[in-house]
């Protein structure tokens, strides 16, 4: 397995980790029993997911956690640096901050050429219901509370700019991600992914019924 596949799947292994912590915080701030048991399902499902990067290493002859600790830093501090102040403000986090992050890493995942190391990522990063989840309670604070929305688009909209702060500190770290690029000959796919990431946080913004 070579240095680059092993860079993507220790950064994705410790999201998925730091995901699966996140949602079992968030679940304490949760309003209700349902909303509760629904993050708790979904921290369950992220935790399954690491789980499954791992084994895939270890399998290959990888340590796991030393294929994480390069990544450590920088997503520790961006999630330092955006921690939520309400319940609100966590779905956001949870539906643009890990969008965004999941649309780089499946535009990342199609340079990979071991068919079932690409097809796990592309398992790993499967919806676990949190899309669905945080629009409908968005929309429903939205719809009882018009002034949260300026607030929400605020925090994400700050989210953003932390996220690519976060990616030019990965970026600087461990150039071997984007060698997946450079290595396939597809220069012009850098081009098209930060257009595509951006279009898609676009839409999701727009789902969320606020202004990107």
């Amino acid at each position: 397995m070579d240095a680059a596949v092993i860079d993507l799947l220790g950064v994705l292994a410790y999201g998925e980790l730091t995901a699966f912590e996140r949602l079992a915080t968030d679940a304490q701030l949760a309003p209700t029993v349902a909303d509760k048991v629904a993050l708790g399902t979904m921290a369950n499902a992220e935790f399954h997911h690491f789980q499954m990067l791992s084994k895939h290493l270890s399998d290959r002859g990888v340590d796991p956690v030393g294929a994480m600790e390069p990544f450590m830093e920088p997503l520790d501090s961006f999630h330092d640096s955006t921690q939520p102040s309400d319940w609100y403000e966590g779905l956001i986090k949870a539906y643009v901050g890990d969008g965004m992050a999941t649309d780089f890493y499946r535009e990342v995942a199609t340079y990979v050429k071991d068919d079932e190391t690409r097809s796990l990522i592309e398992s790993v990063l499967a919806d676990t219901g949190q899309a669905s989840f945080a629009v409908a309670k968005v929309k429903e604070i939205i719809a009882e509370e018009p002034s949260v929305g300026g607030r929400l688009a605020l925090w994400a909209r700050r989210l953003v700019g932390e996220a690519l702060i976060q990616a030019q500190q990965v970026a600087v770290e461990r150039d071997s991600l984007l060698e997946l690029f450079v290595g396939s000959g597809d220069l012009a796919g850098i081009t098209r992914l930060f257009s595509h990431i951006t279009g898609r946080h676009t839409e999701r913004m727009a789902s969320l019924g606020l202004q990107a």
